[in-house]
């Protein structure tokens, strides 16, 4: 596979796997220059990591307002330190909690609200990065993000006290932090035992190749294109040019965001505004 290729890979990550390693082993199947993805998920964590390839780097912050959808498994009766069963337990109460009393609760969470992220995150305050500073016995100051869930279901009760749920959120939301809210308005307390990622956007854990897949070179590299669904602009070699130098072209389209070809070449994202052409994200 060509070092100087750009695009998507998408792999299921296996619980007990860093993000950070998934996307090593990307870069050194295919001999990358850099390699990056759309959306971490937590060592304990598994599902679809979306890897970006070289210039496709570039994506992240058009992936920001993607939603993604997950699998899960919350404990209600405890709390731990980190939200989820690898930490130590720091909150109990006993309770019994029916079918019908979660699913009403988890309805009524659906829509947007203020998140608390949990202390063992990646976030960053001032610097400092709060799992890190908690696990030194420390805690980072963390201030509620504005987050949505759009769907919020309850696919079945495991036992007296455990529950399998699908979130479909925003991007940005913290699984355990929902646990924990959740436990709050049923008047205890919650742990999240597992997660799995089953889509990002438009992407599916079905359509992931595994990690041992990657090893071995069997997989695909999905083209950058592939991730928008807007219109398409083919240019001409000479008005590719002044785009790609920084300059403006003239083009009575109608407003919006369009995908920009050189013929087979997908450059990357323009804006027509008022029949004014601009590139918004360059993507070779």
């Amino acid at each position: 596979m060509a070092e100087n290729k750009s695009g998507l890979v998408l792999v299921n990550k296996p619980e007990g796997v860093s993000s950070n390693k998934v996307v090593n082993i990307v870069k050194h199947a295919l001999g990358a220059k850099k390699c990056g993805h759309l959306g971490t998920l937590d060592l304990e964590g598994a599902g679809l990591l979306i890897v970006t390839v070289n210039s496709a780097t570039k994506l992240f912050d058009f992936f920001l307002n993607k939603s993604k959808t997950y699998e899960t498994v919350f404990v209600f009766g405890f709390e731990t330190d980190t939200l989820d069963l690898a930490g130590k337990i720091v909150k109990e109460k006993p309770c019994k909690l029916s079918k019908e009393e979660v699913e009403s609760a988890a309805k009524e969470m659906v829509g947007d609200y203020d998140q608390m992220p949990p202390q063992y995150s990646a976030k960053k305050v001032n610097g400092k990065i709060a799992y890190k500073e908690a696990r030194s016995g420390r805690q980072v100051e963390l201030r509620p993000k504005r987050v949505s869930i759009f769907s919020f279901k309850l696919l079945k009760q495991l036992d007296d006290n455990k529950f399998k749920f699908e979130i479909c959120c925003s991007s940005g939301t913290y699984i355990r932090s929902i646990c924990r809210d959740l436990a709050e308005k049923l008047s205890t307390y919650g742990s999240m035992q597992c997660i799995l990622r089953t889509r990002c956007g438009s992407f599916s854990l079905e359509d992931a190749y595994s990690l041992e897949d990657v090893k071995n070179g069997n997989f695909e590299v999905l083209s950058c294109e592939s991730l928008f669904d807007f219109p398409k602009i083919d240019l001409e070699k000479v008005g590719a040019t002044k785009l790609l130098n920084g300059q403006f072209l003239k083009l009575n389209r109608e407003n919006g965001e369009y995908k920009l070809f050189d013929g087979k070449t997908f450059l990357g994202i323009g804006e027509i505004k008022e029949n004014v052409l601009r590139l918004k994200l360059r993507l070779i």
